[in-house]
């Protein structure tokens, strides 16, 4: 028995979109939804209480930022990562794959693992897929991502083959070595760049270790936007219409509605915490730059239309205030809507899918909202 299993409830008429609900040892995520990142387990500039409020069920966390501080054993000992953080809801793990991708000259790939140095004090460390089911144990999140090579963009068709056999192989060896089945539901990644083909035998190999969802890497580093949703299109065909489908790094809301579209049901991504510290605003209206001097006396909400604490409480001239102050609350706030923004979103469209208007409500979001 998977500790985590997928329900679906609705398709829509017209496109591939889908309502359903995932479920977890830690409770029921309504799909599709929108997974803030905790990274170093907390969501920055919230308290996890104030996300859960704002109607988050599930929050991602990363394996390779935890190995490294505080360290994997210090959260086993603090009884998971639920009780270290003091998170009620589900929690999802990045296997630290991407991360260490990331480093560029600081990293070496090996069949073994990946050899790296710590961002941190540059100590050496080796991260492998063993090593990293047994961090993602340690941590005891819900879902555990396999260990995976992202291929950059752009990268030659062979170099691709060779990094998605490779993810494979890691794969196999997640699943050997992750035994914690009950509590903890393991899920693939199909890789394959741009290459429709190689998506095509990415998926192949992983549908057959028959898992308990399955992610689409590999999107949303750097290709044109086009190019990814021409992609996604092929991609959500070839995985399992009986499990969850994750689309992994993406977050504004153009590409949720086209994810959703597709027949995707989870998502994640940094853009709104961190854009909200630089002091932007996503909005019914388009995005805000709380630094322009237009704002200095606008004493009406960041957006009318939305529900948020921020919103019902604090006008944009003040959020400027904070912000051109250098004040943390103002990252609290900003940060407060984004997140309330997309989750409500998010909201909305499975309302639309389940009544069979969600390209009426894709087109009324699109036309108000503006240019992404």
């Amino acid at each position: 028995m998977n500790a985590v299993t997928y329900q679906l409830i609705k398709k829509d008429e017209r496109t591939k979109a889908r309502r359903g609900m995932v479920h977890t040892p830690h409770g029921t995520i309504q799909t599709p939804v929108f997974m803030p990142v905790g990274t170093a387990a907390t969501v920055k500039a919230m308290k996890p209480e104030d996300v859960r409020a704002m109607g988050a069920d599930i929050i991602l966390s990363n394996t390779y930022h935890l190995y490294l501080r505080p360290g994997h054993e210090v959260v086993r000992e603090a009884g998971g990562l639920h009780d270290f953080m003091n998170w009620g809801g589900a929690i999802l793990t990045d296997s630290g794959g991407f991360q260490v991708f990331s480093l560029g000259a600081m990293r070496k790939i090996r069949e073994e693992g990946v050899e790296f140095r710590s961002h941190i004090d540059g100590s050496k460390h080796m991260l492998s897929p063993e090593k990293s089911m047994e961090v993602q144990n340690a941590l005891g999140s819900d879902i555990i991502m396999a260990f995976d090579e992202c291929a950059p963009y752009p990268a030659d068709r062979q170099y691709v083959k060779d990094s998605l056999e490779r993810t494979t192989r890691w794969l196999k060896r997640c699943k050997d070595y992750h035994k914690n089945t009950e509590k903890q539901s393991l899920f693939g990644i199909m890789q394959g760049g741009m290459y429709k083909d190689l998506r095509r035998q990415g998926a192949e190999e992983i549908v057959e270790l028959d898992l308990p969802g399955y992610a689409i890497g590999g999107l949303s580093v750097g290709e044109p936007k086009e190019l990814m949703y021409e992609i996604m299109d092929d991609c959500v065909d070839l995985l399992p219409s009986d499990r969850p489908r994750y689309l992994m790094g993406v977050g504004s809301p153009d590409c949720l509605f086209e994810g959703v579209e597709r027949g995707i049901d989870m998502f994640d991504c940094v853009l709104p915490t961190r854009i909200a510290r630089h002091g932007m605003a996503m909005t019914s209206r388009g995005r805000v730059n709380i630094k322009n001097a237009a704002y200095e006396r606008d004493f009406s909400p960041l957006d009318e239309e939305c529900d948020c604490y921020t919103c019902r409480n604090y006008s944009k001239a003040y959020l400027r205030h904070l912000f051109k102050a250098n004040e943390m609350l103002s990252s609290v706030l900003m940060t407060t809507h984004n997140l309330r923004f997309l989750i409500k979103t998010m909201e909305n469209i499975r309302s639309a899918i389940e009544e069979d208007r969600f390209l009426e409500y894709k087109k009324e979001f699109y036309e108000k909202y503006g240019r992404f």
